[in-house]
């Protein structure tokens, strides 16, 4: 019996394109390729298109990726695809990294390749969190400007006392919407 080599790609919203993905899987000799439009960070039987091609492989055949980042962001997701390819005799093929699992090295590399990329996302995260705590520790805080001042609130609340201004024409003067009008309103 000749195995398989499955595909598998995915891109996390609906804008994002597929087609450099699925030209190098074609290439790679994937007649068969699944895909999701969803974030990687969904557990595999979230993602319907990476459920539909597990349950598609046979043993000995691969499933073959894009990228790692494209199968999981996390490298407990990567590892349960990883051990439930393993435990059905299955391997992985990752074409940008050249990582193939049903050898000793494509194993280890693929275990090193997850542990970086949790290890570069811990670095972020920590970044993020100690730029964030600088910047509170100078007075200024993180997110997006208040869409109104406590100025314009005062005097949106002024502008709703006359019986003839609506909520849309006051927010429309402010330039923002009913919603956000009503949230500064409840303030």
């Amino acid at each position: 019996m000749t195995h398989q080599q499955v595909g598998y790609a995915r891109v996390s919203t609906q804008d994002q394109n597929l087609e450099l993905q699925i030209d190098a899987l074609q290439n790679h000799g994937c007649h068969k390729i699944f895909t999701d439009h969803l974030s990687g960070s969904k557990d595999k039987d979230q993602r319907p298109g990476l459920k539909e091609a597990l349950n598609y492989l046979w043993e000995g055949d691969a499933l073959v990726i894009w990228r790692l980042d494209r199968l999981g962001r996390s490298l407990q997701h990567l590892i349960e695809i990883a051990q439930h390819l393993e435990r059905h005799n299955m391997h992985l093929v990752v074409l940008q990294e050249k990582i193939d699992t049903s050898t000793a090295g494509g194993t280890l590399f693929f275990h090193l390749f997850g542990a970086l990329a949790e290890f570069e996302r811990s670095l972020i995260r920590e970044r993020t969190l100690a730029g964030l705590q600088a910047a509170r520790a100078r007075g200024r805080l993180g997110g997006r400007p208040k869409s109104l001042t406590q100025k314009q609130v005062e005097l949106a609340q002024e502008m709703l006392k006359h019986p003839q201004a609506t909520m849309a024409e006051v927010a429309e003067a402010f330039q923002v919407s009913k919603m956000t009008l009503y949230r500064h309103l409840k303030k």
